[in-house]
This record gives C-alpha cells, structure tokens and sequence, in this order.
C-alpha cells in the first residue's frame, strides 16, 4: 500500500476540447489505484448532453462515471458537481449536485457562477476528506479568455484549491508546439507557475524524430515533458462529446443499423456497444446526409425532444420510416426517441424551449407530458423480447401514458414496466438508456431486428480492458517518478 499525503489533488487541463483531457484522467485513476491509492475523479464543471445516473440518484457526466469505474468506486454527484446539458445554442439546464436548479442562457449562469463555485468547492472538499488523490479534470481549454472571469472549470478552480496542472495536447491534429507555448502564454504568471508540465497524446511513428521538439519545448518554457502517449489503435472509451464514428472489422453478415444525429442528441454513448459489435454496420445519418437502407432505424434520446423531432420532419425522416416500416424493418425509441414515436409531446412549462406540444410520429399508442421533476434512476429487470435480462439507466422529464403501455418493452426489478412494443411487432420505445450495454438484452434486440446467430459481447470487459490499457501507458510512456509527486506520493514507500 502506498502513503500519500491525505487530500492531494492533481489537475489535468487540455490545449483543446477533445485533447485526451477525460481519457489521461481515467489512465491516472487506475494508474493510482493499482498502487493501492484511494483515488476518486473530479469534473468542477461538465458541459455535455452524455450523462450517468449515480448511486446517490444524481446526473453527472457521462466520463467522470467511467473515471470512477477506473478508481473502482460507484459514480457519485461529486464527481462532477456542476452540469451543464446545453438545450439550445444560448441556453442549458444547469445542474448542481445532480439536480436541475433550471434553464439559463450563457448571461445569466455567469452571474451564477459564484453559486456554482460553492457547490465546486464543497464537492471538492468532501472528495479530499475521503480519498488520498483527487484527480481534476478540466473543461476545453484553460486559454479562453472570455470565460476567465470567475472561472471554476479550469485556472480559476486550480488557484482556489492551490493544486499543481498538467497540460495535455493532441498531436494528432497538428499545430502541438503551437498549443502548448500559446496556452502557456495566455495564463497569468501565477498560472504558468502552477502548471508544472506537459503531456502529448496520440503520436504515431518514431518517438526520435519527435525529440528535437521536445528538448525546443523544454527549453522555451522551462517546464518538462512528463511523456508522450501513443496513438492506440483498436481503442474504444465513451466520448464525452463527440460522435464516435469508428468501427470494428465486421463479419460478411451485417445487421445495418441507422441513427439519425440530432442537433440535441444525448446520450450518444448509447451506440458504442453495436460501434463494437462485429455483427453490426452503425451508421450515424447527420443533417442532409442520404437516409440509407436500413434493418434496424433507433432514435435517440434528445435534451430538445419537441425541437429535434421537427428537425427529424424537416430531414425526410417521417417518409423515411413509414418506407422502413412498410419493408419490415424494425424501429427503436430511446428516452426522447420513445416519446417521439408517440401522439404527443406536451412542454406545457417550456423546459426545453417555448412552452406548446408537438404531434409524435404516432407510431405508439403513447403521449408525454414534459414535468419539472426529472426521474433519475438505475434500473434493472428483463426485456419482452426473449425474456432477456437488461439494466440500464432513467434520465427524463417526460411522464408517459397511455394504452400502448399495456404491452411493456421491459419488466422493471421494482414493480415498474417501461416504454411499450407495437402489437406487429415492428416499434419498440424504452426510456433505458445503456440497453445494449447487456450482453443479453443486445443479443436480444438484435436478434429482433433481424441477425441470427448473434454473437454475444461483453461490453463490460471491452471497457475494463481499455482501462487497463490506458494504465500500461502511464507506466511505459510517463514520468512516474514526477507524477507520484505531483500527487504527494512518498518514493520510500513504493
């Protein structure tokens, strides 16, 4: 077991968003943990729509549960005290402490930033008292000068709590050198002070043919490089923000399935599990994209049902799935997309745009009522179909009702059922997301779209083998030695 002084917190800022921030998080989680320290993730403030339910029956981003599941601790609304699930381009529902506090546009939540920052600090405080590291995770780019004023996602909560940053950027994308001297440059001296090294992630090729940058970066700004990550192939972990596109090799026998992007999809990391399926084609369809043909078309959950579901009209979407459906194809609602294939969607309150309601698809003998109290639960029981076992996750303003409830997509373990089946068969919505994390319930709803054989997949271990992965980097391809004093581990003691 390892000693560490009590309450050490180390922060990892990025160049960018999308730099490697959450991914070089989750490493160092399990990095520690291996080492037998008590180390718990820390996102101050998260602006995503890819969210999990914790334990304590809150909303927190979507990475920091994964980050938790590095540390091998149940995700908690510590984890990431603040939320900000955007629902137009001006405006987001804020969360605190895993509960909406209401809808502001970017004006009014700077002014609420002060209260924002004592629920930062509180959280923090709570995570430092229980564990030996918190590992911080910052939010785009600690350079954007127009957010700096009472900043509690980057500099201005690493000044707060005095914890020392690492700076990583993506050399993948070109432009490192640049990203790295020019953040630097923009940071107060304070601040520069406190960022105490670098660190480069996806290289490809020669690490030689890198050096020469290197010892030019060192000796420009006086702060050492603590590594260089390499490009992993074949490597999968839930992105915070952007739609993972990648795909396995797959078999010759397909299932094509297709998902629309909608302007406010949420959980997108929903797919990953059928991205990962060998037996799977996935296709996500964005804006003025070719609606191809299709086994299996799901809709997704939305932060905006009313607004994508005339986003999905305006596309050809409508005529697309009554052409699937007249064919055979099978069609899934998740959360927005179960209400969507109902009679209605009423926001009577405007808690995701103007106050009215929308004509669903009416596909499912179902109408939705958007109400104040979102439910917020972690849920287990078995699916209609083949009686498989299923467990996923609630997140939803929407109260469902209606005859078409009477044929339940899933039984729920608490009495519950959920979402309803169409009586031909071909239209399922269910308000679980993380479905097809079930190895079962995967098997299952795949099979009724139409593949045979299916191959069963443990997403599971796909992801705690990725994990682990990324704690093998740490230990090959950083500096070990400055990063247990980073976080105030006692060399003697390894």
């Amino acid at each position: 077991m390892s000693h560490l002084q009590a309450g050490a917190t180390l922060m990892v800022q990025g160049t960018t968003s999308d730099a490697g921030k959450s991914t070089l998080v989750t490493a160092l989680c399990r990095w520690l943990r291996r080492q037998g320290v008590s180390v718990a993730p820390f996102k101050p403030q998260n602006m995503a729509l890819n969210s999990a339910v914790t334990a304590d029956g809150g909303e927190i981003g979507r990475a920091q549960a994964v980050q938790a599941q590095a540390c091998g601790l149940p995700p908690h609304t510590d984890m990431n005290p603040v939320l900000l699930k955007p629902n137009s381009d001006t405006g987001a529902q804020v969360i605190i402490h895993g509960q909406a506090v209401g809808n502001m546009n970017a004006v009014a939540y700077h002014d609420y930033k002060q209260v924002a920052r004592e629920a930062v600090l509180a959280s923090h405080g709570r995570l430092r008292a229980s564990h030996q590291v918190v590992m911080v995770e910052g939010a785009g780019s600690p350079a954007e000068i127009n957010l700096r004023a009472n900043d509690i996602a980057n500099m201005g909560f690493a000044e707060a709590v005095d914890c020392p940053v690492i700076l990583v950027a993506d050399i993948d994308k070109g432009g490192v050198f640049a990203h790295l001297v020019g953040t630097l440059e923009l940071l107060s001296p304070s601040e520069q002070a406190r960022l105490k090294g670098f660190v480069i992630n996806r290289f490809r090729g020669d690490i030689a043919l890198l050096k020469p940058g290197l010892d030019w970066l060192e000796q420009r700004t006086g702060k050492p490089v603590l590594g260089v990550l390499p490009y992993l192939m074949d490597f999968h972990l839930e992105a915070e923000d952007a739609i993972d596109r990648r795909q396995v090799s797959k078999a010759d026998q397909v299932l094509k399935v297709v998902v629309p992007v909608l302007p406010r999809i949420s959980n997108h990391t929903d797919f990953d599990p059928l991205r990962l399926h060998p037996q799977v084609e996935l296709s996500f369809v964005g804006p003025g994209e070719a609606i191809p043909p299709a086994d299996l078309i799901i809709l997704p959950g939305s932060k905006s049902v009313r607004a994508d579901l005339a986003f999905l009209r305006r596309g050809g979407w409508e005529a697309a799935i009554d052409r699937h459906l007249r064919y055979g194809g099978k069609l899934l609602g998740i959360c927005g997309g179960l209400q969507m294939l109902g009679r209605r969607v009423e926001d009577p309150a405007g808690l995701e745009g103007p106050a009215g309601g929308s004509d669903g698809f009416g596909l499912l003998q179902i109408d939705t009522v958007l109400e104040p109290h979102k439910q917020l639960r972690n849920v287990s029981g078995r699916l209609c179909l083949e009686d498989a076992v299923i467990s996923g996750y609630e997140i939803h303003a929407g109260v469902t009702s209606g005859i078409g409830l009477q044929r339940a997509a899933v039984q729920l373990e608490d009495g519950r059922s959920d979402g309803a089946l169409s009586e031909d068969g071909q239209v399922m919505g269910t308000y679980l997301h993380g479905l097809f994390e079930s190895s079962a319930a995967c098997s299952a709803l795949l099979h009724w779209a139409g593949l045979h054989d299916v191959q069963a997949v443990d997403y599971h271990a796909l992801r705690e083998r990725d994990i682990e992965r990324l704690a093998d980097l740490v230990e090959n391809h950083l500096d070990q030695a400055a990063l247990r004093a980073l976080c105030g581990l006692s060399e003697e003691t390894r």
